[in-house]
């Protein structure tokens, strides 16, 4: 659209000249490593006005001044940050960076296998004696690129609900208002990036855990196409696993889907190579596309407050020339096979870990009990019916983009509320699902969908704006995305 500058990131290459003369710190340049995107921090390495030891440095020292209210960490590794932050400088002062964001400090949530690092997913019941010698395919990525791990974000158990709280780790709370949920399953990792503690992390998303606490904590979270990330160890809760890039915003997401987007052997349902880069398209033109806006998707209740800041965006891009129409999907709320799929995946995994942990049922979260005893009770033909939902929702969702493009709706209808409780206090719901009703839709679907934020409600909580496109339409989710950003902006 007219205004945007066209810009396309690139990799920033070094001065060749020696550091000893033209290297100043990040204090001399009044530079915030600490609320300096992934580009931004590239960009600083390639003209040695910050070094990745300096950008390190600053992000460990935010993190131990603030991470103690949030509980945004499970694990911080500052040496081996450090090291690896050291070994990124070198690297850039040869002139040889390594990858896309070689340097750039990035979390990871405690559910992703990290060599050297105990992944213990919020659970009392997984021994930390024992190997931990094996990267899922979201680490080696991240290693491979020269990306410097900080540390480990919290989990509610085994990533079960879309709040962050466990036995094991405690509360993880909101940067906004700490009395308040971040939101989850990948609430450490959005408090983290929210909070200044790391520009970027990688979540899991299995009923919106990425998109939700970005909503909530203010930041960008994109769950891509089933498969576009690998897994590995394969996800119990199955075709509703996804893992996504959590930043400040939609550059940083693009250029992690750059890195993260790559097939994994270990995975089989990961996808071919992308056709083209991310970092490529997400700034592209996006004018004549066809837009719907579903406020409710025709069964979902939303808070006032929700509304009038989504409504106020939507109006926005309306009138900057990228007309909306208000369309709703078409299906009915999915949230009792959403359940059952949920459930089963839960107790399958349970099941798994009692048989080798004795004592693993009095351990575990009691609300993650529930859902356990729950799958306990399903039937294979449950488990099939539930995926004809699913599946039929998809069918829904594909001819609604025949017409559609792309659908805009909230990412969540409520803003953050009170922590340490699954549902909002006073509000007469029983189970997470209730209220996540914009997110899990499309994890059946198994369809791009982002959370970017677009405002705040009188008290400052943040707001986000849902963007969902068809199967494999990743980059166009990225771009109508940029779009509203770049909107927002002016």
């Amino acid at each position: 659209m007219r205004g945007r500058d066209g810009r396309e990131p690139e990799r920033p290459r070094s001065r060749p000249d020696d550091v000893a003369e033209h290297h100043v710190t990040y204090r001399e340049l009044q530079m915030d490593p600490t609320q300096m995107t992934a580009v931004e921090l590239v960009a600083a390495y390639g003209s040695r006005s910050l070094s990745p030891v300096e950008a390190t440095t600053a992000i460990l020292d935010r993190i131990g001044t603030a991470d103690g209210e949030l509980g945004a960490y499970c694990l911080v590794d500052g040496d081996r940050a450090l090291d690896q932050a050291r070994a990124s400088e070198a690297r850039w002062l040869s002139d040889h960076p390594q990858g896309l964001l070689d340097g750039v400090p990035v979390s990871i949530k405690d559910i992703f296998l990290t060599d050297g690092w105990p992944t213990l997913r919020g659970s009392r019941s997984i021994d930390t004696d024992q190997p931990w010698t094996v990267d899922s395919p979201v680490a080696a990525r991240l290693r491979a690129d020269g990306m410097v791990f900080l540390g480990k974000t919290t989990t509610p158990e085994l990533a079960w609900k879309a709040v962050t709280d466990s036995p094991l780790t405690g509360i993880t709370r909101n940067p906004a208002d700490p009395r308040l949920t971040a939101g989850g399953s990948s609430g450490g990792s959005a408090a983290a990036v929210a909070a200044g503690m790391g520009p970027c992390s990688v979540g899991t998303d299995g009923g919106g855990s990425v998109r939700i606490p970005a909503s909530f904590c203010g930041i960008v979270g994109f769950k891509p196409t089933h498969g576009r990330i690998p897994l590995y160890p394969a996800s119990p809760f199955g075709p509703l696993a996804h893992a996504g890039p959590m930043t400040r915003t939609v550059e940083d997401a693009a250029l992690m889907m750059d890195i993260l987007a790559l097939p994994d052997p270990r995975d089989p349902t990961s996808l071919a190579p992308p056709q083209r880069t991310f970092r490529g398209e997400f700034n592209r033109e996006v004018a004549g596309l066809h837009v719907a806006y579903s406020r409710d998707l025709g069964y979902a209740t939303v808070d006032g407050e929700v509304a009038a800041v989504v409504d106020a965006v939507v109006r926005r891009i309306d009138e900057a020339g990228l007309p909306v129409t208000e369309a709703d999907p078409g299906f009915t709320d999915p949230i009792e096979a959403f359940e059952v799929l949920w459930a089963s995946g839960a107790a399958t995994l349970l099941d798994t870990m009692a048989a080798s942990s004795p004592g693993t049922r009095e351990k575990v979260d009691p609300g993650l009990g529930r859902v356990w005893d729950r799958g306990e009770t399903i039937s294979a033909v449950e488990y099939l019916r539930a995926r004809d939902v699913a599946a039929q929702a998809g069918i829904t969702m594909g001819s609604f983009h025949e017409e559609h493009n792309v659908l805009l709706t909230p990412a969540v209808g409520i803003p953050a509320f009170e922590a340490g409780h699954e549902v909002p206090p006073g509000s007469g719901l029983e189970r997470w699902p209730q209220w996540a009703t914009f997110s899990f839709p499309f994890n059946l679907t198994q369809q791009p969908a982002i959370s970017i934020p677009v405002g705040v409600t009188a008290a400052g909580l943040p707001v986000g704006l849902q963007i969902v496109g068809p199967r494999h339409s990743d980059d166009l989710v990225l771009a109508v995305a940029r779009f509203v950003e770049w909107l927002l902006e002016q």
